[in-house]
């Protein structure tokens, strides 16, 4: 089955930066969509950025501008960049793949997650 595993969380200091990766790995035909999400305890998981198979890339309005999300198709990477971390940054952040899967088909992947943290 195909597996997401997250890398890169930790602690970081108001203003600063940290990068977080997630590699897919096995019988993978087509990576569709990578997308970060993040959650708090006791709200939704949201939306953080999406990078599309096209190229595009989508963003939540809150870390435009300050997060960037890319991907690499050959080794099925997807990486955020944040940059001016803030306390409402942290979270528990998730990486999604949406793919084809050889025997499967598309199915959907979560990661099991990686905390970032921004003490205030």
């Amino acid at each position: 089955q195909v597996q997401l595993v997250e890398s890169g969380g930790g602690l970081v200091q108001a203003g600063g930066s940290l990068r977080i990766s997630c590699e897919a790995s096995g019988r993978i035909l087509r990576i569709n969509i990578m997308s970060w999400y993040r959650q708090v305890p006791g709200k939704q998981r949201e939306l953080v950025a999406r990078f599309n198979s096209g190229g595009t890339t989508n963003y939540a309005d809150r870390v435009a501008g300050r997060f960037t999300i890319s991907a690499d198709s050959a080794k099925n990477t997807v990486s955020l960049q944040m940059n001016s971390l803030q306390p409402d940054d942290t979270a528990v952040y998730y990486c999604y793949a949406n793919l084809f899967e050889i025997g499967r088909g598309n199915v959907e992947v979560w990661g099991q997650g990686t905390l970032v943290s921004v003490p205030s």
